[in-house]
């Protein structure tokens, strides 16, 4: 197979936080409407990412944050978002690059996405969908929600499969 030199899995998911950072602005705009709140992914150890420094040694990997009563001066750019949340009673501030990002899920409705880029560059492997193709799929939650349009098990998929060439 020849090299993609477009780089077209970069593409797709910086589409992918595209959606993660229209839906902060929403909510930075309106609040959260209905039952919508999120939960969100990403690398501690990003570069970018500001957190305190013992939540970085709480999480020295990876952290979910919940975006959903609780939350302060949402602010988001181009490139990332500030938010400051309650931890232990105590407001502490956040900023998180969107390139940080493994993973938004809003329970209320099943949508989730997870972002397989690695840190190298490479795609981690993505679960595959009945029929063969690849999917974009959340993180295993209480909600068990995945993405996109129902397959014909009733899962919410994306699937990328369809626009590529073999």
């Amino acid at each position: 197979m020849a090299q993609d030199l477009m780089q077209y899995g970069q593409m797709v998911e910086d589409s992918l936080r595209g959606v993660v950072r229209i839906a902060l602005t929403r909510a930075a705009t309106d609040g959260l409407l209905g039952e919508h709140h999120f939960y969100i992914g990403f690398k501690t150890q990003y570069p970018g990412v500001d957190i305190p420094d013992h939540l970085s040694a709480q999480y020295p990997d990876e952290m979910t944050i919940v975006i959903q009563h609780k939350f302060w001066g949402l602010e988001v750019g181009e490139e990332a978002f500030e938010i400051t949340l309650s931890f232990g009673g105590q407001g502490q501030r956040l900023y998180i690059p969107f390139r940080a990002l493994t993973s938004f899920l809003d329970p209320s409705v099943q949508f989730g996405l997870q972002f397989g880029q690695q840190d190298d560059g490479s795609y981690a492997e993505t679960s595959k969908a009945p029929g063969g193709e690849t999917a974009v799929t959340a993180p295993e939650s209480e909600t068990e929600g995945k993405t996109g349009a129902k397959d014909e098990n009733g899962d919410n998929v994306v699937t990328l499969d369809q626009f590529r060439k073999d």
